[in-house]
């Protein structure tokens, strides 16, 4: 598995972390930045975790800022990212699911450590049901 992650200054230290426990498992990660906790703008790594996914470049993605928001919003402006904003293991598992989402935002300033890599776990060990599911995630697309 190949995974693209970013996050701005609030969600750095979990980025951090992430990386490590994924490359630990034996994922690919493509680190997007930042690459410290200075203050710096979500958008800058939000185009290129999207881009990455949408040209499948990578399976899934991460972002992380602090509300979870700035940054998920700005995921979904690409037609090929279906991102979801989790805060529980519970919506990271619908978010797959139900969703087929490509992927997972975090808000790092409302969630302990713990919990965000409990997401990341439950969101890449869970496959997407289908079914009836498939239908509805196909219309998502703007063509």
């Amino acid at each position: 598995m190949k995974l693209s992650i970013g996050a701005d200054h609030a969600g750095y230290e979990y980025k951090e972390k992430i990386i490590a426990e994924l490359k630990t498992q034996g994922i690919e990660v493509q680190d997007f930045g930042t690459y410290s906790e200075e203050s710096m703008d979500y958008p800058d790594v939000a185009h290129p975790v999207a881009e990455s996914v949408e040209a499948k470049k990578s399976d899934l993605g991460i972002v992380i800022c602090g509300s979870g928001n700035g940054i998920n919003i700005t995921v979904n402006k690409h037609q090929g990212v279906r991102s979801a904003l989790c805060w529980n293991t519970e919506l990271a598992e619908l978010a797959k699911l139900h969703n087929n989402a490509n992927v997972l935002a975090l808000p790092a300033r409302f969630i302990d450590y713990d919990l965000a890599l409990a997401c990341v776990k439950t969101f890449l060990l869970t496959e997407f049901e289908g079914g009836r599911h498939e239908r509805r995630v196909n219309k998502i697309a703007c063509k």
